[in-house]
């Protein structure tokens, strides 16, 4: 299917690879692109030489054009300074049912700046970059453009989608609330922002003159196909992707996923700091319940010992487990099979 979003990137089928920020994988990520789609691969808390080795190792697996995706900051993250006492005494009998000490001080920083991010990307130069939680100023934007680098923004609600558009994105993500992961709101508060994806993508398409992807709740051909007939040049898909052999989620995540029927997901801050959709666990609870869920990333560096060792161990109720309400949805193990259902709902 030919469009003028294939066109754009350069790309043969209009189906997109979501970003796992923390969780992407080469072998994926190459795997959507050489089947002539768009693989995504989320470059959250890497540094500079860390992107260039992740360039270089997705360059060697595919010829064709991928997206480097960046976390852009809005402003709520919180410095090393904070007051950790609270939220590591809730953690401390999961520190101790590990094995592992507390950690007696907070790093110097919790996360890579964008700034040094950005520089490697632009170094990189891969066809397209795209963005969460908002767009870099103008001059960056411009910059990106004068490498001859598309550009693609995420928004939540149709301000954020006229915001990114006006910053010259090439492309908008309209992502619903049924995404899993990080809810990527900028312009109000995750919990005001939850639109559906089906309700926000007509109105965003109305919204802008750029092409336009829907993501969230799209697992299979019949969501392809309403999207499409919502108005959308293409979808974005993370979960249906997620449960398969090439992700890089735990074998415990993609045993949770197969599960989502019965569990349900939910929307949490307890994680990370930050709106976030899952599946319910253990570790939720344990840090709902105690009250001390302390804002990004305090959060995710205070949690960050106790997930390590669980996805070493194998213990699924205390990782992480990112999930879309799609999931039941999704019955592949292999991302070749996801991509050929999601492109026969192209055809319909």
């Amino acid at each position: 299917m030919n469009n003028r979003l294939t066109a754009s990137l350069g790309i043969d089928a209009p189906i997109v690879l979501g970003p796992f920020g923390g969780m992407s994988s080469v072998d994926l990520a190459a795997l959507v692109s050489n089947a002539g789609g768009l693989g995504s691969f989320g470059l959250y808390g890497y540094d500079s030489a860390r992107i260039a080795e992740t360039y270089a190792a997705l360059r060697a697996a595919t010829d064709r054009p991928f997206a480097l995706n960046l976390w852009v900051p809005i402003g709520d993250e919180v410095a090393p300074g904070v007051d950790f006492t609270a939220s590591l005494a809730a953690a401390a009998p999961l520190y101790a049912e590990l094995g592992l000490d507390l950690p007696t001080a907070p790093p110097e920083r919790f996360l890579v700046g964008f700034d040094e991010q950005f520089e490697a990307v632009l170094d990189a130069a891969p066809a397209i970059v795209s963005f969460v939680f908002g767009m870099p100023d103008a001059a960056a934007v411009a910059e990106l453009h004068a490498r001859d680098i598309r550009v693609i923004g995420t928004a939540t609600t149709v301000a954020e989608a006229r915001s990114i558009a006006a910053a010259g994105a090439d492309v908008i993500v309209a992502t619903g609330a049924e995404a899993g992961g990080h809810r990527v709101s900028f312009l109000a508060p995750a919990e005001e922002s939850l639109v559906g994806t089906f309700a926000l993508l007509p109105q965003v398409v109305d919204a802008v003159d750029v092409p336009v992807i829907a993501a969230g709740g799209i697992a299979d051909r019949r969501g392809v196909a309403a999207a499409l007939a919502l108005g959308a040049d293409g979808v974005q898909v993370g979960t249906a992707f997620l449960r398969t052999s090439q992700s890089a989620a735990s074998a415990a995540h993609r045993e949770a996923l197969h599960r989502v029927a019965d569990d349900g997901t939910i929307l949490t801050r307890a994680v990370t700091g930050r709106l976030a959709r899952g599946i319910p666990n253990r570790l939720i609870r344990l840090v709902e319940e105690a009250g001390t869920t302390l804002p990004f990333p305090a959060q995710a560096w205070v949690l960050q010992p106790v997930r390590a060792e669980a996805l070493r161990r194998g213990w699924g109720d205390l990782q992480s487990l990112w999930s879309g309400q799609s999931a039941p949805l999704a019955r592949w193990d292999d991302a070749a099979e996801v991509f050929t259902e999601l492109a026969a709902g192209l055809r319909a």
